[in-house]
């Protein structure tokens, strides 16, 4: 077996560097595989932020069966007038409150969810 292997690398010393790009490329036609390196994905700094996220959104994702109910509570977390809180409601899912701490959104989805409606926290 070592000969055989010998014999392929004397054969490979004395190609160009043409033929041998050539070789590779019928190899990886014939063998169904790729010459080129593996790319390892290193975690970067994104990554490590997205895990340690300080600030949150609460989603309102359904009015629930008590609209009223749930316009209120919004007019009371946001401080929006009606108009604007009725607004807010009809066009969900849109955020109700947004870059809060993670004990304020669970708050807000608790009061929002005590009112009959819906809400996530991203």
């Amino acid at each position: 077996m070592a000969d055989k292997k010998q014999q392929v690398i004397d054969i490979v010393k004395e190609m160009t560097v043409l033929e041998l790009s050539e070789l590779v490329k019928e190899m990886e036609e014939i063998f169904g595989v790729s010459a080129a390196a593996p790319v390892a994905v290193v975690a970067g700094p994104a990554q490590e932020a997205a895990e340690e996220k300080t600030e949150f959104d609460v989603i309102l994702t359904s009015m629930g069966a008590k609209k009223i109910q749930t316009i209120k509570i919004v007019r009371t977390i946001t401080k929006l007038g009606l108009k604007e809180a009725k607004e807010l409601v009809d066009n969900c899912p849109k955020p109700v409150v947004e870059a809060v701490s993670k004990e304020e959104a669970e708050k807000v989805k608790a009061q929002i969810e005590e009112a009959g409606a819906t809400a996530e926290i991203k």
